[in-house]
Parts: structure tokens; sequence; C-alpha cells
């Protein structure tokens, strides 16, 4: 991993996951995370079988200069590589296993944008793994980047992450912000509902009613 964001969101959903394979949504509270939430995203896997957004931090939808809640992972995505990506998330879930894109964020004529994006599975309420919190962050930040809107990205390597070679990185990292203690998160669920109020309050993610409720 090479962005800050990506590995405090990593070191958050190993907190939260402890001695299981895949912590559960309602654990999440975003509080703990708000210096990183304009960078984070939900995807969610539909009755249909397609990968959605079911929220997406304001500094992505700006890079898009679009709201994406409700469009398919996928669709951000070259076209020739739609396939693939939807693949990858689905596995990220099925196989419960956290991996790390590099990517380039296509803008403009010739503007190109090494970009890094997580994506860490979770539990749903019913007990399925068919949720994704992930980050997407660019690597740098040119000059054009406010004016100038991403139209795709372009897949440029994936990794899957060991797990326990990750956690020793970590724990020998310097500056890795502390994430919620487990006790915290134990005995302090938090639904749907009380997260998406808990991201209007600290305005860094962008939340637009409807779509499925649990």
């Amino acid at each position: 991993m090479r962005s800050k964001t990506a590995i405090e969101i990593y070191a958050y959903w190993d907190e939260l996951r402890g001695h299981r394979e895949v912590p559960a949504r309602s654990q999440i509270e975003p509080g703990q995370i708000r210096n990183i939430l304009a960078d984070l995203f939900i995807l969610e896997k539909t009755p249909r079988g397609d990968i959605r957004f079911r929220l997406a931090g304001t500094r992505i939808c700006a890079l898009f200069a679009r709201e994406l809640r409700g469009s398919t992972f996928d669709a951000l995505w070259l076209a020739e590589q739609t396939g693939r990506l939807a693949r990858i998330a689905n596995d990220v879930m099925t196989q419960k296993t956290p991996v790390v894109l590099s990517s380039v964020s296509l803008a403009g004529v010739a503007d190109r944008l090494p970009t890094e994006i997580i994506l860490l599975p979770l539990r749903s309420p019913d007990g399925n793994v068919d949720r994704i919190i992930g980050a997407l962050v660019p690597l740098s930040r040119p000059h054009w980047l406010e004016a100038t809107p991403v139209n795709y990205l372009e897949l440029d390597g994936m990794r899957v992450l060991d797990i326990e070679k990750t956690d020793l990185f970590l724990h020998n990292a310097p500056g890795t912000a502390p994430s919620a203690t487990r006790q915290q998160t134990a005995h302090q669920p938090m639904g749907d509902h009380s997260i998406a109020g808990a991201i209007r309050r600290v305005l860094h993610l962008r939340v637009l009613e409807g779509g499925r409720r649990d």
C-alpha cells in the first residue's frame, strides 16, 4: 500500500475483524475514521448480482465530477476492463480477501494520474459477505486535478493482501493512526441509518436518500 489512507482504512478494518475473517458492517464507527471519510466508499452486491456504490466520499465524487451512489463499480473503468473489475469485486466478497488495485485515472485528452484503490470485504446484517469498504486515492495532486474530471480508470495491477504479512508491516510502520478497540466496537454497533447520520454530521461523505434499506 502506497497511500496513507489505504494503510489507515486497512488497519481499522483489521482491528474490527479481530480473529474473524471479515468484520461486520455494523461495527464501523465513522467518527473513528473521520479524517479519511472523504476518500472512502462502500459497495454492495444487489439482489440482481451487480455491485454498486452505496456511499461515496466527496473527494471521490469530485474526482469524477458526479455523484456515484447507485452507479456500478465497473462503470468507472475502461470498457474492456469492466468484466474483470466486476469479477475482482465479487471475488473480494466471496473469497473474503482484501485486494489493492494499482490504476491510472484518465482525464482530459492525455492526463494520467496514478491512483490506489483498496477493497475490504464486509459482512452485512443478514450475515452474508456482500459489502465492501474501500478507498480511492490519487497518489499525486497535479495542477489540473481540480479543473479536469476523471473520465475512467485503467487497471495497472492487482495485489491480494497476505493478512499476516500485512499485519506485521502495520505493526512496524511508524505513524499509523490508531483504530477503534475491539471492546468499543463490540458494545457500540451501528446500523446503516446510524452510520449515514454520523456521516452527515461530519460532512465528509455525501449521502443521498433511497436505495435498499437493511
